[in-house]
């Protein structure tokens, strides 16, 4: 069996989708699906409402509960440029499991120490050198890794968010997400396709951490280089596809479009002034797409996922001044 067909064998399903919603029922937000009158056609999913601020919450939360009585006394490890990390610290305290994050230390304090405040261990790496301590941590302590993206269970937990958007506008035709690592995206891509074949779903990425879109047409994972990814400000972008996230997205993704910095930014001003909402640089590229290129996405009801409200203070303070 070949590496593809064996990662297209291990696609998240729907029931695994609707499995993971019981566990995190009550644990998380069920966050709600807002209109915006001020733009035709759009709903707004404010992930940032999260009791982390980010939609990350819903993935550590189900693979938490995954872990039999044994791993979750030993711990658990996790790399993370932030929102998975506070996500795993704050599922972790509330299930009683030891948390260990490991950061870049390009990271925002505000992510650093939210982390830190749920009662995990943070530790701080250059970026490329996070997957390897947090495996040598997992080695060495004997803990349970749990990647921020690439796991079926942390997949079908970010996958509720597509399944809640249904539950709440049967009639969409648009949905529009972002995409790093793909987990999210992957996760509501399963969710809306498996549900309504119809709908069409959108990825978006920063343009100058376009790697996905690469990797989409290549049909391959292609990894761009440190100092590229750093070069956006959408920090929580700046990862690269896995194999299984990009079988997901391959499957089930319409399309991906770019938006620019300039876009990002001015989309995070639009936020918190029309939909009064506090919106990291990330999780404002879904809405960026669909306020600054709507041709490119097909026509109709679209919901655009806010994926976070973790913005550093200095940023907050650029934008939102005088």
């Amino acid at each position: 069996m070949s590496d593809v067909t064996a990662t297209k064998q291990s696609l998240v399903r729907l029931d695994d989708i609707r499995d993971a919603a019981a566990r995190v029922s009550g644990l998380v937000v069920r966050t709600p699906l807002l209109p915006s009158p001020w733009a035709e056609d759009l709903w707004l999913k404010p992930e940032s409402l999260q009791p982390i601020g980010a939609f990350k919450l819903r993935g550590a939360t189900n693979a938490l509960h995954r872990l039999d009585l044994e791993h979750r006394r030993a711990g658990v490890v996790t790399h993370s440029s932030g929102n998975h990390g506070q996500a795993l610290a704050y599922a972790g305290r509330a299930l009683g499991v030891p948390v260990t994050v490991v950061m870049p230390d390009v990271s925002t304090p505000l992510k650093i120490e939210a982390t830190r405040g749920y009662g995990a261990e943070v530790i701080l790496v250059p970026q490329s050198q996070r997957e390897v301590v947090a495996k040598q941590l997992m080695a060495e302590r004997g803990l349970t890794l749990i990647p921020p993206y690439d796991h079926p269970d942390i997949i079908a937990g970010q996958g509720t968010v597509g399944l809640e958007i249904f539950e709440d506008l049967s009639s969409v035709d648009v949905v529009v997400v972002p995409v790093g690592g793909g987990g999210l995206s992957s996760g509501v891509a399963t969710a809306v396709k498996s549900l309504a074949p119809h709908v069409a779903v959108i990825g978006v990425e920063p343009a100058l951490a376009a790697d996905a879109a690469e990797s989409l047409a290549a049909g391959m994972v292609r990894v761009w280089p440190e100092e590229r990814m750093l070069s956006t400000i959408a920090d929580g972008l700046r990862t690269a596809l896995s194999e299984l996230t990009l079988a997901h997205l391959s499957t089930y993704l319409d399309a991906i479009v770019t938006v620019s910095e300039e876009e990002i930014l001015e989309t995070v001003r639009t936020l918190a002034r029309k939909a009064r909402l506090i919106v990291e640089p990330s999780g404002a590229v879904a809405t960026a797409a669909v306020l600054h290129h709507r041709d490119e996405l097909p026509a109709g009801r679209t919901v655009a996922v806010i994926s976070g409200g973790n913005i550093a203070p200095e940023l907050a303070a650029r934008l939102f001044g005088a």
